[in-house]
């Protein structure tokens, strides 16, 4: 199954706002999605801050500790993924859930370029899942991961969610 690209220019974006929660990562290659081993687990909250503008609050669960973590977004007329103040060159597209067979869920994914001229690969590619509700079916992840596995994707990260989620700091 392909997933469909939903362009953040020309798509509703008042029903993406309010509270996700981060499920699993996936890419083809591990460091891409190393950072999120360290997790337990996170909620995030998409706010519009102002017009074209989203801002993204990020409470991660690390050990016994909360940190909080805050991206803001600028959306471009003439560009259908999300500008990352300060990283122009990063691209952060968003995918409907129904990949996951999810229709609370969305699938960001984060890209940049080669670092150099002559490397034929991005240095960062991955997908992350979010889900509105915390528990989500096994079968919906199983979609994830194997739909993932046919976009050569194979590398994955569940967060555990074993420990209370960190509420806003």
């Amino acid at each position: 199954m392909n997933p469909e690209q939903l362009f953040v220019n020309s798509v509703d974006r008042q029903q993406y706002l309010g509270r996700w929660f981060f499920q699993a990562a996936v890419s083809h290659r591990e460091a891409d999605i190393q950072r999120f081993k360290a997790l337990d687990s996170t909620v995030f909250i998409m706010e519009e801050t102002a017009n074209d503008t989203l801002v993204l609050t990020g409470n991660m669960r690390v050990g016994e500790d909360c940190r909080k973590q805050m991206w803001t977004y600028l959306i471009k007329p003439e560009r259908g993924d999300l500008e990352l103040l300060g990283r122009p060159q990063r691209r952060n597209l968003l995918w409907s859930g129904v990949w996951a067979n999810c229709l609370d869920c969305i699938v960001f994914q984060e890209i940049e370029p080669p670092l150099r001229e002559t490397d034929s690969e991005d240095s960062l590619n991955r997908f992350m899942l979010y889900a509105r509700q915390k528990d989500v079916p096994p079968e919906m992840l199983t979609a994830f991961l194997r739909n993932s596995a046919c976009h050569k994707m194979t590398e994955s990260v569940r967060l555990p969610q074993e420990k209370e989620f960190c509420s806003q700091l």
